[in-house]
């Protein structure tokens, strides 16, 4: 173990760092909005979020099966689309960035860029049909209420489970 010079002088332990200040008086909600959003729209701008949000509605049904918007950057909007629709889209083009840009309220598109790299989305899967609950467990050595209900509700949905096993 080696000892530092000291040069006969003590040093004191440095001081713990201040903790940061806290705001404990209550706070409207827009004022937070802004801290939580920032990071967000720095990745996408409201704008795309909007447009590729809304894209079926904006677009019409048939124009959205064969086109995704990719990106909005610097009003330049970028749209994959499948095969020869990219044809058709450069003569809809003007009336496409009207739309788009009611849609918005603001002239958020100036261009288009088209891509043809259409991957199709996936269509979403339908949820799986809901089973009826099973019978519930019987408990008898309780009082009958609410309590004895969620238990053997609970009951039966766990021994269902371990039934699948």
């Amino acid at each position: 173990m080696t000892k530092e010079p000291t040069n006969g002088k003590r040093t004191r332990p440095a001081a713990p760092p201040p903790e940061p200040a806290r705001a404990w008086a209550m706070r409207s909600l827009g004022a937070l909005i802004p801290n939580v959003a920032r990071p967000a729209f720095r990745k996408q701008s409201p704008a795309a979020a909007q447009i590729i949000a809304d894209w079926a509605d904006i677009v019409g049904p048939e124009l959205a099966r064969a086109t995704v918007p990719r990106r909005l950057s610097a009003g330049v909007l970028t749209l994959g689309c499948a095969g020869p629709v990219a044809m058709e889209l450069q003569h809809l083009a003007p009336a496409l960035i009207g739309r788009i840009n009611r849609a918005c309220g603001h002239d958020a598109v100036r261009s288009l860029k088209l891509v043809q790299d259409l991957v199709p989305r996936p269509a979403p899967a339908a949820p799986p049909p809901r089973q009826a609950p099973p019978p519930p467990l019987a408990i008898p050595d309780m009082p009958d209420g609410p309590l004895k209900d969620a238990l053997a509700a609970l009951g039966a949905r766990v021994r269902e489970r371990a039934g699948r096993r």
